[in-house]
Protein backbone atom coordinates (compact mmCIF):
# COMPACT_ATOMS: atom_id res chain seq x y z
CA UNK A 1 0.00 0.00 0.00
CA UNK A 2 1.51 3.21 -0.90
CA UNK A 3 0.71 6.06 0.96
CA UNK A 4 -1.24 8.83 -1.35
CA UNK A 5 0.91 11.29 -0.76
CA UNK A 6 4.28 11.75 0.49
CA UNK A 7 4.51 11.77 4.35
CA UNK A 8 5.47 14.81 6.55
CA UNK A 9 8.49 14.54 8.73
CA UNK A 10 8.52 16.18 12.08
CA UNK A 11 9.96 14.94 15.91
CA UNK A 12 7.03 14.14 18.48
CA UNK A 13 6.52 16.84 20.97
CA UNK A 14 3.61 15.00 22.88
CA UNK A 15 0.37 12.64 22.54
CA UNK A 16 -2.39 14.03 24.83
CA UNK A 17 -5.87 13.36 25.04
CA UNK A 18 -5.73 10.24 23.72
CA UNK A 19 -6.61 11.40 20.05
CA UNK A 20 -3.94 14.68 20.00
CA UNK A 21 -0.18 14.72 19.37
CA UNK A 22 1.76 17.66 19.07
CA UNK A 23 4.63 17.54 16.48
CA UNK A 24 7.53 19.94 15.63
CA UNK A 25 8.06 19.75 11.57
CA UNK A 26 11.56 20.23 10.30
CA UNK A 27 10.59 23.88 9.54
CA UNK A 28 10.19 24.34 12.85
CA UNK A 29 6.68 25.03 12.80
CA UNK A 30 4.49 23.45 15.72
CA UNK A 31 0.89 21.45 14.36
CA UNK A 32 -1.62 19.03 16.11
CA UNK A 33 -2.05 15.66 14.53
CA UNK A 34 -5.25 13.40 14.93
CA UNK A 35 -4.08 10.18 16.97
CA UNK A 36 -5.98 7.57 15.65
CA UNK A 37 -4.40 4.69 18.20
CA UNK A 38 -6.67 5.13 21.29
CA UNK A 39 -4.97 2.75 23.47
CA UNK A 40 -2.05 3.05 25.70
CA UNK A 41 0.54 3.08 23.36
CA UNK A 42 3.23 2.03 25.85
CA UNK A 43 6.82 2.72 23.61
CA UNK A 44 4.92 4.40 21.08
CA UNK A 45 5.41 8.00 21.46
CA UNK A 46 8.14 8.83 23.46
CA UNK A 47 9.22 12.67 23.01
CA UNK A 48 11.46 13.50 20.53
CA UNK A 49 11.23 10.69 18.35
CA UNK A 50 11.27 10.69 14.72
CA UNK A 51 7.27 10.76 13.30
CA UNK A 52 5.81 11.24 10.25
CA UNK A 53 2.23 12.46 9.04
CA UNK A 54 -0.30 12.22 6.05
CA UNK A 55 -1.90 15.44 5.37
CA UNK A 56 -5.52 16.03 4.17
CA UNK A 57 -7.09 18.71 2.08
CA UNK A 58 -10.26 18.06 3.19
CA UNK A 59 -11.64 21.14 4.89
CA UNK A 60 -14.35 19.85 7.00
CA UNK A 61 -11.55 17.98 8.64
CA UNK A 62 -10.95 19.34 12.38
CA UNK A 63 -7.25 18.38 12.33
CA UNK A 64 -5.41 18.10 8.71
CA UNK A 65 -3.22 16.23 9.88
CA UNK A 66 -2.92 12.64 11.07
CA UNK A 67 -0.13 10.61 12.65
CA UNK A 68 0.82 7.55 10.45
CA UNK A 69 4.46 6.18 11.81
CA UNK A 70 6.99 6.35 14.36
CA UNK A 71 10.78 5.19 14.49
CA UNK A 72 12.29 4.40 17.85
CA UNK A 73 15.11 5.26 19.45
CA UNK A 74 16.02 1.46 18.57
CA UNK A 75 15.14 2.09 15.05
CA UNK A 76 12.38 0.02 15.14
CA UNK A 77 9.67 1.61 13.07
CA UNK A 78 5.78 1.40 14.56
CA UNK A 79 2.55 2.08 12.47
CA UNK A 80 0.42 4.45 15.01
CA UNK A 81 -2.69 4.75 12.47
CA UNK A 82 -4.48 1.33 14.02
CA UNK A 83 -7.55 2.35 10.82
CA UNK A 84 -4.74 1.27 8.59
CA UNK A 85 -4.40 -2.34 9.89
CA UNK A 86 -7.88 -3.59 8.65
CA UNK A 87 -6.99 -1.50 4.57
CA UNK A 88 -3.74 -3.56 4.78
CA UNK A 89 -5.50 -6.79 5.38
CA UNK A 90 -8.26 -5.87 3.11
CA UNK A 91 -5.19 -5.92 0.56
CA UNK A 92 -3.34 -8.56 1.46
CA UNK A 93 -6.68 -10.85 1.50
CA UNK A 94 -7.28 -9.87 -2.55
CA UNK A 95 -3.88 -10.23 -3.18
CA UNK A 96 -3.91 -13.53 -1.99
CA UNK A 97 -1.19 -13.06 0.49
CA UNK A 98 -2.44 -14.56 3.34
CA UNK A 99 -2.54 -18.64 2.65
CA UNK A 100 -4.58 -19.35 5.67
CA UNK A 101 -7.34 -17.22 4.14
CA UNK A 102 -7.40 -17.63 0.35
CA UNK A 103 -9.93 -19.33 -2.06
CA UNK A 104 -12.91 -17.24 -1.18
CA UNK A 105 -14.57 -15.65 -3.79
CA UNK A 106 -16.26 -12.85 -1.96
CA UNK A 107 -15.05 -10.33 0.17
CA UNK A 108 -17.24 -8.32 3.01
CA UNK A 109 -16.25 -5.13 5.45
CA UNK A 110 -18.20 -4.94 8.31
CA UNK A 111 -20.52 -7.73 8.16
CA UNK A 112 -23.27 -7.91 11.40
CA UNK A 113 -23.30 -10.94 13.52
CA UNK A 114 -23.48 -12.38 16.64
CA UNK A 115 -26.20 -11.80 19.75
CA UNK A 116 -24.04 -8.72 21.01
CA UNK A 117 -24.43 -6.55 18.07
CA UNK A 118 -20.70 -6.98 16.34
CA UNK A 119 -19.43 -6.47 13.60
CA UNK A 120 -16.81 -8.54 12.07
CA UNK A 121 -13.73 -6.86 9.83
CA UNK A 122 -14.04 -9.01 7.30
CA UNK A 123 -16.84 -12.10 6.02
CA UNK A 124 -15.25 -14.63 3.61
CA UNK A 125 -17.60 -16.58 1.50
CA UNK A 126 -17.63 -18.97 -1.14
CA UNK A 127 -20.80 -21.13 -2.12
CA UNK A 128 -18.49 -24.50 -1.63
CA UNK A 129 -16.88 -23.26 1.96
CA UNK A 130 -18.36 -22.58 5.09
CA UNK A 131 -18.65 -18.86 6.06
CA UNK A 132 -15.45 -17.28 7.66
CA UNK A 133 -15.54 -14.16 9.67
CA UNK A 134 -12.12 -12.38 10.62
CA UNK A 135 -11.54 -9.78 13.23
CA UNK A 136 -8.20 -7.56 13.00
CA UNK A 137 -6.60 -6.85 16.25
CA UNK A 138 -3.38 -4.17 15.86
CA UNK A 139 -0.33 -4.93 17.70
CA UNK A 140 2.00 -2.48 18.42
CA UNK A 141 2.97 -3.40 22.41
CA UNK A 142 7.10 -4.54 22.76
CA UNK A 143 7.61 -5.88 26.37
CA UNK A 144 11.19 -7.43 27.03
CA UNK A 145 11.43 -8.31 23.00
CA UNK A 146 7.98 -10.04 23.52
CA UNK A 147 4.91 -8.51 21.44
CA UNK A 148 1.89 -8.44 23.46
CA UNK A 149 -2.18 -7.68 22.78
CA UNK A 150 -4.04 -5.92 24.17
CA UNK A 151 -1.72 -2.81 25.82
CA UNK A 152 -4.85 -2.07 27.53
CA UNK A 153 -8.08 -3.33 29.12
CA UNK A 154 -10.42 -3.89 26.00
CA UNK A 155 -13.74 -4.84 27.05
CA UNK A 156 -14.71 -4.94 23.34
CA UNK A 157 -11.81 -7.41 22.63
CA UNK A 158 -13.55 -9.64 25.08
CA UNK A 159 -16.67 -9.50 23.40
CA UNK A 160 -15.15 -10.07 20.29
CA UNK A 161 -13.60 -13.03 21.33
CA UNK A 162 -16.99 -14.10 22.95
CA UNK A 163 -18.78 -13.42 19.62
CA UNK A 164 -16.02 -15.74 17.60
CA UNK A 165 -16.18 -18.41 19.95
CA UNK A 166 -19.82 -18.95 19.08
CA UNK A 167 -19.53 -18.79 15.20
CA UNK A 168 -17.74 -21.75 15.86
CA UNK A 169 -20.79 -23.31 17.60
CA UNK A 170 -23.08 -22.55 14.91
CA UNK A 171 -20.89 -24.38 11.88
CA UNK A 172 -18.99 -21.09 10.75
CA UNK A 173 -15.10 -20.66 10.41
CA UNK A 174 -13.82 -17.69 12.69
CA UNK A 175 -10.15 -16.44 12.70
CA UNK A 176 -8.56 -13.52 15.16
CA UNK A 177 -5.81 -12.19 13.23
CA UNK A 178 -3.10 -10.10 14.74
CA UNK A 179 -1.86 -7.12 12.61
CA UNK A 180 1.51 -6.54 14.05
CA UNK A 181 2.55 -2.65 13.08
CA UNK A 182 5.86 -2.53 15.24
CA UNK A 183 9.21 -3.84 13.63
CA UNK A 184 10.56 -5.15 16.90
CA UNK A 185 8.29 -7.51 17.23
CA UNK A 186 8.97 -10.99 15.97
CA UNK A 187 6.16 -13.09 18.34
CA UNK A 188 3.20 -12.25 19.82
CA UNK A 189 1.12 -13.52 23.62
CA UNK A 190 -1.69 -12.23 25.26
CA UNK A 191 -1.68 -9.59 27.64
CA UNK A 192 -2.42 -11.45 30.97
CA UNK A 193 -0.56 -8.86 32.49
CA UNK A 194 -2.50 -5.97 31.26
CA UNK A 195 -6.14 -7.50 31.00
CA UNK A 196 -6.83 -10.72 32.50
CA UNK A 197 -10.13 -10.90 31.42
CA UNK A 198 -9.01 -10.82 27.82
CA UNK A 199 -6.80 -14.17 28.07
CA UNK A 200 -9.57 -15.74 29.78
CA UNK A 201 -11.85 -15.37 26.81
CA UNK A 202 -9.08 -15.37 24.45
CA UNK A 203 -8.35 -19.01 26.27
CA UNK A 204 -11.55 -20.34 26.23
CA UNK A 205 -12.27 -18.93 22.30
CA UNK A 206 -8.70 -20.68 20.95
CA UNK A 207 -10.15 -23.74 22.52
CA UNK A 208 -13.74 -23.63 20.86
CA UNK A 209 -11.85 -23.58 17.74
CA UNK A 210 -11.30 -19.75 17.19
CA UNK A 211 -8.16 -19.49 14.78
CA UNK A 212 -5.52 -17.35 15.56
CA UNK A 213 -3.48 -15.93 12.62
CA UNK A 214 0.12 -13.51 13.45
CA UNK A 215 1.10 -11.28 10.11
CA UNK A 216 3.84 -8.77 10.25
CA UNK A 217 3.61 -5.47 8.75
CA UNK A 218 6.91 -3.97 6.42
CA UNK A 219 6.93 0.31 6.87
CA UNK A 220 8.67 3.48 5.65
CA UNK A 221 7.58 6.14 4.61
CA UNK A 222 6.72 5.78 1.10
CA UNK A 223 4.91 2.06 1.23
CA UNK A 224 3.79 -0.21 4.25
CA UNK A 225 2.03 -3.93 3.61
CA UNK A 226 1.84 -6.97 5.26
CA UNK A 227 4.43 -9.10 4.50
CA UNK A 228 4.91 -12.61 6.52
CA UNK A 229 3.71 -14.54 9.37
CA UNK A 230 4.90 -15.38 12.81
CA UNK A 231 4.54 -17.21 15.63
CA UNK A 232 1.77 -16.99 18.52
CA UNK A 233 3.37 -18.40 21.67
CA UNK A 234 0.83 -19.70 24.31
Amino acid sequence: MLYGKKLIKGRLVKRYKRFLADVKLDDGSVVTAHCANTGAMTGCAEPGWQVWLSHSDNPKRKLAYSWELVKTDQAHWIGINTHKANDLVAEALADNRIPELKGYTHIKREAKYGVENSRADFLLYDEQRQDCYVEVKSVTLLQDQQGYFPDTVTVRGQKHLRELAQLVSEGKRSVLLFCVQHSGIDSVKVARHIDAAYAREFIKAKAKGVEILVYSVSMSPEKIFINQSIPFKC
